[in-house]
């Protein structure tokens, strides 16, 4: 399967390329700067709106009477244009607020967006990196697929830097033929149910390790520290203390820690669910709305802080697309089942009989069939009920089903033209 991935490397340039790295994020940041400021003024001023193309013209001029830009390249310094315009597009899209201006310590880096201006001299583990006006760089990490690498963008971030380098491969990743059903929680961060044949489903479930949680007493007490220093205030022209600063970086660190950690754990998970499993069923979850701020004046504003907190350190909508992208790889199915219709959560995996739940629910017991496990099991068979039975059909009635002559529908609720190539295969327990 053809696609493009990205690796990161951790770099080790020299002093006398650490400097002028920094230089040169410096002139990228200042140019970002820049293109934003000339859109502002031009709009305002003529009202008249400028385009990329324009701008990138301009690139040419800055070489010219600013010397110091000749190094950094002429693709770097559109793709930093590029930006620019990106942030303009998601504006105008409503996916994003209005281009703000960047200081330098919210300017991680700039990118190469073709070969030209470097050349990574490794295999996918190690090596050492060639950027021009720069020199060699050493570097470390480890690429699951090595490919043709076709950009580079240079990070710093957290007192070290990073090359990220975007690789078109031939990804290939084993899997079983089992199915499985998912739901996602905080308490359990993933329960599956897992098809055994005849209607019979097992149960396995992966507890929430709660990084985040590991560290908030640390964090609590890195920004009490950091409080008792001076701050920086902008509107009286205050800079912040180099305690504050060195404050700040341990606050960083421990948040990145958690953030690594969760990472880490999400990619894990999602290679021994894929690794068995080459049909996988979910619950289909608005995520921003689960996580929206309790409102203005709420009782129990509190309590939806924490929970918002603890949705979000599970990962869940990282832990939903880590799995997509892998089962996609592996050449399989991957469906969201639609909430509002099925509502896996407080529907009976045995007899379909819905009964409406509360959160503090945690065991579903049916009224009809007397049927008895837990929630979360009973949501994850519902989903894998959903998968197997697409052809059968013990939930077409519902309407919920796509025309099987759409292949799109996969993704989106449950298209089962995939399911009809593969019915013909036993699906066997996950190991």
């Amino acid at each position: 399967m053809l696609a493009t991935r990205r690796t990161t490397f951790c770099i080790y340039p020299n002093q006398a390329q650490t400097a002028k790295m920094f230089e040169w994020r410096k002139l990228h940041c200042w140019l970002y700067n820049q293109a934003l400021s000339d859109r502002q003024i031009a709009y305002k001023r003529d009202h008249k709106s400028v385009s990329y193309y324009d701008q990138q013209r301009a690139v040419k001029v800055i070489r010219q009477v600013l010397p110091e830009f000749k190094e950094l390249g002429s693709h770097a310094l559109q793709a930093t244009i590029k930006r620019v315009d990106f942030a303009y597009y998601r504006f105008f899209q409503g996916l994003g607020g209005y281009p703000r201006f960047k200081s330098l310590r919210h300017y991680s880096g700039w990118t190469y967006p073709c070969n030209s201006g470097w050349k990574a001299h490794t295999t996918g583990v190690n090596g050492y990196l060639d950027i021009s006006n720069l020199g060699h760089i050493q570097m470390r990490g480890k690429a699951r697929t090595w490919g043709n690498p076709t950009t580079l963008t240079i990070v710093y971030r957290n007192g070290k830097w990073y090359a990220s380098i975007t690789v078109a491969c031939d990804v290939q990743r084993e899997t079983g033929n089992g199915l499985i059903g998912l739901d996602f929680g905080c308490n359990v961060a993933v329960m599956g149910a897992v098809h055994l044949g005849d209607g019979e489903y097992e149960q396995l479930e992966e507890d929430n390790p709660r990084h985040l949680k590991q560290v908030q007493t640390k964090i609590k007490q890195a920004n009490r520290q950091k409080r008792r220093k001076r701050t920086a205030d902008y509107q009286k022209r205050v800079k912040a203390s180099k305690r504050w600063r060195k404050a700040q970086k341990k606050v960083s660190k421990l948040v990145r820690i958690a953030a690594n950690q969760r990472q880490d754990f999400i990619h894990k998970v999602a290679a021994q669910i894929v690794s068995s499993n080459s049909m996988v069923a979910t619950e289909k979850l608005n995520l921003k709305k689960m996580t929206k701020k309790a409102k203005k004046g709420s009782v129990r504003k509190a309590q939806k802080t924490g929970l918002n907190r603890s949705i979000l350190d599970v990962g869940m909508g990282m832990l939903r697309s880590a799995i997509e992208y892998k089962v996609e790889e592996a050449g399989g199915i991957f469906v969201e089942v639609p909430t509002q219709k099925i509502k896996p959560s407080q529907r009976c995996p045995k007899c379909d009989y819905i009964k409406p739940k509360t959160l503090s629910e945690r065991v579903h017991k049916c009224e009809k069939c007397t049927y008895t496990c837990d929630r979360d099991f009973a949501s994850a068979t519902v989903c894998a009920e959903y998968l197997r039975t697409g052809l059968g059909t013990s939930l077409d009635k519902h309407g919920c089903l796509t025309s099987i002559s759409n292949p799109k529908a996969v993704k989106s609720c449950g298209g089962m033209k995939q399911v009809g190539q593969k019915k013909c295969q036993k699906p066997r327990p996950n190991s």
